[in-house]
This record gives C-alpha cells, sequence and structure tokens, in this order.
C-alpha cells in the first residue's frame, strides 16, 4: 500500500490501534500493508466456506469488482486484519486457512474470486476476497501462505517424526499412512497424490479413491501439501 498524501488523524488512530493490536499479540515487526474485501463469517465446521462459495456463484457475494474495505498488516508472526473499525488478530501459528476459487454465475474467468477464510486468535472467522479491483491478492496470499507453512510445518513435522497424527480437518497424515476417519492407507501403496473435481484423490493399485472432504474444507492446505511431499520422498514412512 502506497501513499503519496500525509495520513489523515483518523488513519493516523487506526494504525496506532493496529499497532497496539500487534503489540499485545506479540506480531513482531511489521513487513508489509495490503487491501483486501473483508467479512466477517459464521462459526461452524467449514460452514462459512459453503455460504462463501454459494453467494458468489449466485451473484449475491461482491465479486472481483468488489472495493476493498480493510487494511490487511502482514508482522513476522502474524496478521491484523482492520475492517468496520474492528481489529482483527491473526497467528501464523494457530490459524486455520480456507482457500476456495470461484465466480459469479455467468460470468468471465476474469471475475474469478479469491475466497480465503481464517481464524483470528478470538477462534472466530473472517472472510477475505481478493480480486482486480478488490485488493492486491496474489501479493498477500502468496505472503501468508509462506508465513502459516513457516509457523506450522516445524510442529508437524516434529510430531510425524514422533509417530503421532497430523489432522487437516477430516484428512490425517502420519509418518506411514494417510487417511480419513478409521479408513487409511499406507504410503507404500500410494502411487500418486492429487486433485480431480475439486477432490482429494489417492491412487492405489491404479485405481482412483476420493479421500476427506472437497479439498476447500481442508485447513491449512499448503502446509498439507508440503507434509505429503516429505512424507513420500524424504522417508519420513
Amino acid at each position: 500500500m502506497t501513499r503519496s498524501t500525509p495520513p489523515t488523524r483518523g488513519e493516523e488512530l487506526l494504525l496506532a490501534r493496529i499497532s497496539a493490536a500487534a503489540g499485545r499479540a506479540h506480531l513482531g515487526k511489521r513487513l508489509a500493508t495490503h487491501t483486501a474485501t473483508a467479512y466477517r463469517a459464521r462459526n461452524g465446521p467449514f460452514r462459512p466456506i459453503r455460504c462463501l462459495v454459494s453467494l458468489a456463484r449466485h451473484g449475491r457475494y461482491p465479486t472481483a469488482r468488489a472495493s476493498p474495505n480493510a487494511r490487511l498488516d502482514l508482522y513476522e508472526h502474524g496478521m491484523t486484519v482492520a475492517v468496520k473499525g474492528r481489529i482483527h488478530v491473526v497467528r501464523y501459528d494457530t490459524t486455520s486457512v480456507f482457500r476456495h476459487r470461484t465466480r459469479p454465475r455467468g460470468s468471465s474467468p476474469a471475475g474469478a474470486a479469491l475466497l480465503h477464510t481464517l481464524t483470528d486468535t478470538e477462534r472466530k472467522r473472517l472472510a477475505l476476497h481478493g480480486g482486480p479491483e478488490g485488493g492486491d491478492a496474489r501479493d498477500w496470499e502468496h505472503q501468508i501462505q509462506r508465513a502459516v507453512t513457516r509457523a506450522q510445518l516445524p510442529g508437524a513435522l516434529a510430531a510425524l517424526h514422533r509417530g503421532e497424527r497430523v489432522s487437516f480437518g477430516d484428512v490425517w497424515l502420519s509418518g506411514t499412512h494417510i487417511g480419513t476417519g478409521e479408513r487409511c492407507t499406507p504410503w507404500a501403496r500410494v502411487q500418486r497424490i492429487g486433485v480431480a473435481e475439486g477432490f482429494l484423490v489417492l491412487t492405489i493399485d491404479g485405481a482412483q479413491h476420493r479421500c476427506g472432504p472437497a479439498m476447500a474444507g481442508i485447513p491449512n492446505l499448503f502446509v498439507f501439501w508440503a507434509l505429503v511431499e516429505r512424507c513420500r520422498t524424504d522417508g519420513t514412512h
């Protein structure tokens, strides 16, 4: 976020509140500031994603033409989201990030929206939307993904090496298996793991099998893929 004019008194007060909230959460040094369109999302298992996707598809959720209404400040250990007078604080080591790409019915691919739902430090969910006019989403989404991965991957790898399961919603990994619920498959039998029609798919003995919910219902998917890569290539199993 660049500025050519001095900040107003209101902007100075907002920055002071953001800095105070970041300080209380020990987020460290501020690294970048971006804009996005932000909305409160209802809590509940994956409910925000389903609701937001439905609204976007039927044109009742803001598209890529929505105007930014939120300020994102990214720090070393987390971020703040200032929207409608409230400061939401997100820590990278504890947040769950759900990501979905969709576009309203009848729109072109250029109208696609990036929907992100994050849990803040109060365990409330906040939906962020970005697009050509809805905020520089490509920049902030990549920074958030890298930061969450850096914060959560080491602990997840340590858990695997201790023989524990690491869960991503209904899907879990261990050093020896991947599964959902009580159903699991040894890594040695997994020939390929990928995505088909929005679902996680395992190729086992030449046949494809769905594993878990739709990809939009898997939290911190980027951390999940990093763990999968380690499990399949680094011999943790």
